[in-house]
């Protein structure tokens, strides 16, 4: 089992594959869950967005989307438990991959939002975009990473014009770096933001970054599941790291869970009245 620099188990081999059925297989007995509990959050800030800013289909850039397990929540009202099924059971595990993305393209058919929402995704893996743009759950998808490179023109086209910003456990291996060159892609442009980010990951950088772009950032007090930890050297690993940080593990992490915690940011208006708090509880 090799390990990242942060201490939890390296799962990169899980993003690079040409169809979803190993990264759901693998984060199934890890009780992976975050994009389902992210999913209430994000459709209540879309709605939010579209009916204040009076946008008709928003568009949303999910940073580090892999498979587009987020789109598919959000605009096919698909679940995890679904998804679980849908790729990690057994009786798939002999399907081509033009088989599970006939099913998909024909899921994504079936289920059109009644409120039309455009989905790009943004991650490093060329494989997991492929995947996600074939099977109509990603509208586009920006094969880049913008930690060690500045969007090419193409790239900034690509970005150009996105509503909402939102993450699930990217930030952290994703710095403020991204989300700068992200939201400089938008030109006078400044999109909402929402990301669920692990405990262990500080989010002040970030923070900090977004407040010198126009932003205020709140976090919302509840914390949330990730996914339990693979094995007891990864919890320690972890509480090590945590613990050197100043963050205190005790009824959470220690626990045997990894939790993530969500933050929102906004910019101000003109008036300075734009306040993230406004309808977040």
């Amino acid at each position: 089992m090799r390990f990242d620099v942060t201490g939890k188990v390296s799962l990169d081999h899980i993003y690079d594959q040409p169809d979803p059925r190993t990264y759901f297989r693998l984060l199934r007995p890890l009780d992976y869950s975050v994009p389902q509990q992210a999913k209430p959050y994000f459709a209540k800030l879309i709605t939010e967005y579209r009916e204040s800013r009076h946008v008709a289909v928003p568009k949303v850039l999910d940073i580090g989307c892999s498979y587009g397990v987020n789109a598919a929540l959000l605009k096919y009202d698909a679940t995890m438990d679904e998804l679980y099924a849908r790729y990690g059971g057994e009786e798939h595990a002999g399907e081509s991959r033009e088989v599970l993305l006939a099913r998909d393209r024909e899921l994504a058919r079936s289920r059109r939002p009644p409120d039309p929402i455009r989905f790009v995704g943004l991650d490093t893996s060329g494989s997991a975009l492929s995947y996600a743009r074939e099977a109509g759950f990603l509208d586009d998808a920006v094969h880049a990473d913008l930690e060690e490179h500045e969007p090419t023109s193409r790239q900034r086209a690509q970005l150009a014009g996105t509503d909402l910003v939102i993450s699930t456990g990217c930030v952290g291996y994703v710095t403020e770096r991204t989300l700068t060159r992200v939201v400089r892609a938008q030109g006078a442009r400044r999109p909402w933001m929402a990301h669920f980010v692990l405990r262990m990951f500080p989010f002040d950088p970030v923070e900090r970054a977004l407040a010198g772009l126009g932003y205020r950032t709140v976090r919302v007090d509840e914390v949330f599941r990730q996914r339990r930890f693979a094995s007891p050297q990864e919890q320690a690993r972890v509480l090590d790291s945590m613990s050197a940080a100043g963050v205190d593990p005790g009824g959470l992490e220690a626990e045997g869970w990894l939790y993530a915690q969500l933050h929102l940011s906004r910019p101000y208006d003109n008036t300075g009245t734009d306040d993230p708090n406004r309808e977040q509880s």
